[in-house]
């Protein structure tokens, strides 16, 4: 489903999606609202981004949006005056939702804004981010819960970590050589752009 969203007192604009042509939204998937998708973007069957509360969001070129992935956000305007505190600032422009370009979102993630992931950055199955920030070029593995944090570009956040605190965020294990899913979100792209430009063409 492609839709636009509904106007309410803390949406006072209906948007209908901005999706590049050469994105592919599953039938099974839904993009609702003031959402910004961009090129060659993968949305999996039941994945839902849904700029009907927060907004707006975007997902940036090259990225994907996996099976059953939600997107959402806390509510940026009330009476027509925007919630500050439920918007994310990225390039001097403000979002309830930011995901940068060639982010993996993998099946089942949650990623509820206000939050940002940043480009080259996986986050792994069943992981949620909220009111947090991923840096670029980083891994979040399965089963993480980030609330609250800033993750620094280059970490990795190890399968099933609570994190909730700034300091235990900072230390962090940095991205090495050595690190096994150092290349993994490489190939995740690549599997994900190419059924973007597959299915795509069966349009």
């Amino acid at each position: 489903m492609i839709g636009k969203n509904v106007k309410t007192d803390f949406s006072s604009k209906v948007c209908d999606p901005v999706i590049d042509p050469t994105a592919y939204v599953h039938p099974l998937g839904a993009v609702i609202g003031n959402v910004i998708i961009g090129k060659n973007v993968f949305v999996a069957p039941f994945a839902a981004v849904r700029g009907d509360e927060g907004q707006p969001l975007h997902v940036g070129d090259d990225s994907n949006v996996q099976d059953g992935v939600v997107i959402h956000a806390l509510e940026t305007e009330e009476h027509g005056k925007p919630v500050e505190k439920n918007l994310v600032d990225v390039g001097g422009k403000k979002y309830a939702v930011y995901v940068g370009s060639r982010v993996s979102l993998a099946h089942q993630v949650q990623i509820h804004g206000p939050a940002v992931v940043l480009d080259d950055s996986f986050v792994g199955m069943k992981v949620l981010v909220f009111r947090s920030r991923v840096g670029r070029g980083c891994v979040v593995e399965p089963g993480c819960i980030l609330m609250g944090v800033s993750v620094p570009d280059g970490r990795y956040v190890p399968a099933g970590t609570v994190l909730r605190d700034q300091a235990a965020a900072d230390r962090l294990p940095a991205i090495t050589d050595e690190y096994p899913l150092k290349t993994l979100n490489r190939g995740v792209v690549h599997v994900n752009t190419s059924l973007a430009k597959g299915y795509g063409a069966q349009k």
